[in-house]
């Protein structure tokens, strides 16, 4: 038999289908911190309201970020980003790509902050220059 010939020779069904288990655990295992996602370690589980100016909405995957500026007391602005859900939930809550706009004042409501104290938060609510209050909350105006 010669060399091609050797190459082309079917394998016994049984070590075909034990390497193929081995592969399926192999990636099994490899995807377990996968599940893992985002921890709440560094996030402190407190309410906080802040008004200010949109300066960005990004409608991507695997989340949203919504970008925003606040001004305190003394004039000195701070540059919000607050994290939201994906994109294929939100549009179940009637949020789009074009739900916010570079400009529009919110009310902006976090559900949790960054415990470093970096301007950095989970989005809970947002209150829209209309009166709208976009949330994913369904208890909300129940």
């Amino acid at each position: 038999m010669s060399d091609v010939e050797e190459d082309l020779k079917v394998r016994p069904y049984k070590e075909t289908h034990v390497n193929r288990v081995l592969v399926l655990a192999g990636l099994l295992t490899m995807s377990v911190p996968v599940l893992a996602h985002h921890g709440n370690a560094s996030v402190e589980n407190k309410t906080v309201v802040l008004k200010g100016s949109v300066t960005e909405w990004l409608w991507t995957n695997p989340h949203t970020f919504l970008k925003f500026d606040v001004k305190d007391d003394g004039g000195n602005v701070t540059h919000w980003t607050a994290e939201w859900n994906n994109p294929s939930t939100l549009v179940n809550f009637g949020f789009t790509a074009r739900t916010f706009k570079a400009g529009d004042q919110v009310t902006v409501t976090l559900s949790g902050v960054a415990k470093s104290g970096a301007p950095i938060g989970r989005l809970k609510s947002v209150l829209l220059p209309d009166g709208t209050l976009m949330t994913e909350d369904e208890s909300v105006g129940k």
